[in-house]
């Protein structure tokens, strides 16, 4: 199979869709890899270690769609790639179609098959592909949430560890899935009082279970919620519903209630975020305020890190990537029932429900 590798045109989207270490293994089972000039800089993967592996290096983002059969990215095509994707094409990227129905329309008419990182799903519940993502951005969330807590960037003055005689910050975690346990663990390790919410009561005892005693479990609720945000300091949106929005856990009425200065890390923003008042910003401008409150709602927080990103992001891909090149999609699809959750749109046709369901279609009427 031929397969593509463009460079990332996302506003600051630094990650690539695979390493040289993936491109080998490509290369090592007779498939042809292209990959775009410079494509892998952002991540400190040169063109020459890529063709050290057998990689072909193609001048422009052209001409890597127009010579490959599969496409193999980090983030959903712009919209300047849009006319780039044909029918023939399989694209294998992260999608998250429920958060945009432009993309989701333009996929539709290229009648192209597309396959969403975020959708593959294990035997166990388990999301493979969005995992180390979600820990990278679970991690960054209380990175960027405490260095945007500083008076000088219109926080509230919070040092998230405190010292000695004074209080640390309050930290609270909408969700105790992958996101929500790798911020509260990476709060908890700055000292900060973490208070994690979830529905799932079998999640929360497993976080009670597994995390010091300043992080302290609660059913989330709405008056539990409305409660919480009085005297938070920095709030972390990490809820998932499995290829569909996110529900708003926060609305705009409650920002009223917090304290000025207050920080909001929307990780869910992917998603359509869990926050009534998030619309997707980037690592150019992070952030916006609304009500006194700081919104950070950067949809690739893991761009800012590239070189992790992409190496864990190739870790978990790679295995699904060489079955699809390996059998082709139909017959991967069919053998493999957690890449066949993966398939979003094919041929045309929405295949997965809880995207018609994001904008009130039908997917019989597709």
């Amino acid at each position: 199979m031929n397969i593509g590798v463009p460079k990332e045109i996302k506003n600051n989207e630094n990650r690539v869709g695979m390493t040289p270490a993936g491109v080998f293994e490509l290369i090592k089972n007779n498939h042809t890899v292209y990959v775009q000039k410079e494509a892998g800089l952002g991540s400190g993967f040169f063109d020459d270690d890529y063709r050290e592996v057998g990689a072909v290096i193609l001048e422009t983002i052209q001409e890597v769609y127009a010579s490959a059969d599969m496409i193999v990215k980090v983030k959903e095509p712009i919209e300047e790639e849009y006319p780039l994707i044909k029918s023939h094409h399989v694209v294998f990227t992260y999608f998250h179609f429920a958060s945009s129905e432009p993309l989701t329309k333009a996929m539709i008419n290229s009648k192209a098959v597309c396959i969403a990182y975020e959708t593959v799903e294990d035997e166990d519940g388990t999301l493979p592909l969005l995992t180390p993502m979600s820990e990278v951005a679970g991690r960054m969330a209380i990175q960027q949430g405490a260095k945007y807590l500083e008076k000088p960037i219109k926080g509230k003055g919070v040092l998230l560890g405190g010292v000695p005689g004074v209080p640390p910050g309050k930290v609270l975690v909408l969700g105790a899935g992958t996101v929500g346990i790798q911020a509260a663990k990476m709060a908890a390790g700055l000292g900060a009082h973490v208070t994690i919410m979830d529905i799932n009561m079998k999640q929360l005892r497993y976080v009670n279970d597994i995390m010091p005693k300043h992080v302290v479990t609660e059913f989330s609720s709405e008056f539990n919620i409305r409660n919480r945000i009085k005297d938070h300091d920095l709030i972390v949106g990490g809820v998932l519903i499995k290829g569909a929005k996110a529900p708003k856990l926060i609305t705009r009425d409650m920002l009223k209630e917090m304290h000025p200065g207050t920080v909001i890390v929307d990780v869910a923003v992917d998603q359509g975020g869990c926050i009534e008042t998030t619309k997707a910003t980037t690592h150019e401008n992070p952030t916006f305020i609304v009500d006194d409150v700081v919104h950070y709602c950067v949809a690739n927080m893991p761009g800012a890190v590239p070189y992790t990103s992409t190496l864990a992001l190739t870790n978990v891909t790679l295995p699904y990537v060489l079955r699809l090149a390996n059998q082709g999609w139909e017959v991967a699809c069919a053998k493999d029932q957690s890449l066949r959750k993966g398939l979003n749109i094919v041929n045309g046709k929405i295949v997965y429900e809880e995207i018609a369901e994001a904008f009130n279609w039908s997917l019989e009427a597709m």
